[in-house]
């Protein structure tokens, strides 16, 4: 049996226990992780159907032979001229698919083709796709692990490459460079590189650009790239010389809420928790206004999915999940602080990816 086969019959599974009928998915990661593949994605309607019946793509003419390269699955095809609908209604039928199924659709596909399926099917219920495909990809297999390992591994040699070519005068262009370098080096591609030094760093998606590097900046250095169709991402503090006054104490703070999510991370307990469990650390210290983003994401085929660390969290964590931890505290026009791991939950508790310490790296 085939990683798709696989999965489609996982999928199946899971549909039965959450009585979808109907799981409707357009090309992007989704169809990725099921397939291995997915076709060129434009406006064109492309879907991919799956009921209890069989699996099927609603595929545009144009796309139909390149992408029969890579599946044997049944193809429903249109062109330009006669438009989707009838290959559609034809794919329904055919799939066993009622009037008034249960549907699940992929929230990430385009508006234009969700309205489409709800045109054929108007007195469906409908969802997104997190009950089906989302809460399979959230529980990693051996070989996702192994995947993940991989990435993590290059991204801490990347992370060393930038601590050990980092100094005054550089911009943070610069850095960045050192970094997209190194991924390279490796096989792997760059995928962000957030450099932020001294007040750049209380802004957490800052925009690394040509800020010059001076002696007592702490920098945050936030960097993750792709390998085999996997992610890594990984946040890290550096400093030139000698921290600024005060540093030393967030550092520690930020350092505990990382250690309380760890401890609090364990299947059965909520994402809503593991949250708390960081935040309430830096509340507790007087910082808490300063902490203003999730504690962590969900890291695999995409940067961020699911599970979502967040407040109001009632996804409940279960063995085989990755996902960060990286709380963080940002003082404006000083500097920021975060920390981050990915881990992977265990029977046990997490095992973390990255080999690298969370101490400031002083160069």
């Amino acid at each position: 049996m085939t990683i798709a086969d696989n999965r489609l019959k996982r999928l199946r599974g899971i549909m039965a226990q959450e009585n979808v009928d109907l799981v409707a998915i357009g090309p992007g990661a989704h169809m990725q992780w099921l397939l291995g593949f997915y076709p060129h994605a434009d406006e064109r309607p492309c879907l991919l159907c799956i009921s209890q019946n069989g699996s099927a793509f609603l595929m545009p003419a144009l796309n139909a032979e390149g992408t029969r390269e890579n599946t044997d699955l049944a193809f429903y095809e249109w062109d330009d001229e006669a438009g989707p609908k009838n290959a559609l209604q034809s794919l329904l039928i055919d799939l066993k698919v009622a009037s008034k199924a249960s549907v699940a659709l992929d929230e990430t596909m385009r508006a234009d083709f969700a309205v489409l399926i709800q045109e054929a099917l108007p007195q469906a219920s409908r969802q997104f796709s997190a009950s089906t495909v989302g809460a399979l990809r959230m529980r990693k297999d051996d070989d996702e692990y192994e995947c993940l390992k991989l990435n993590a591994k290059i991204a801490d040699n990347a992370m060393r490459a930038a601590w050990q070519g980092l100094k005054a005068g550089m911009r943070e262009n610069d850095v960045a460079e050192i970094i997209r370098k190194s991924f390279a080096d490796q096989g792997a591609q760059a995928k962000f590189h957030i450099i932020g030094a001294a007040k750049n760093g209380a802004f957490p998606h800052h925009q690394t650009g040509n800020t010059i590097l001076t002696e007592g900046d702490v920098i945050v250095m936030d960097i993750g790239g792709t390998i085999e169709g996997y992610f890594s991402d990984i946040t890290r503090m550096a400093v030139l010389g000698q921290p600024p006054e005060g540093y030393n104490e967030i550092h520690k703070i930020v350092e505990l809420a990382v250690v309380a999510a760890l401890k609090a991370a364990r299947p059965g307990i909520r994402a809503c928790e593991v949250d708390s469990a960081a935040r309430s650390v830096i509340t507790n210290a007087g910082y808490g206004q300063y902490f203003f983003h999730r504690t962590g994401h969900g890291l695999g085929s995409e940067v961020h999915e699911h599970p979502f660390l967040t407040a109001t969290s009632e996804t409940v964590l279960e063995e085989g999940m990755v996902f960060s931890i990286e709380p963080g505290i940002y003082l404006p026009g000083r500097f920021g602080v975060r920390l981050e791991e990915i881990i992977i939950l265990r029977s046990d508790g997490p095992e973390i990816f990255s080999e690298l310490t969370r101490a400031l790296n002083t160069l």
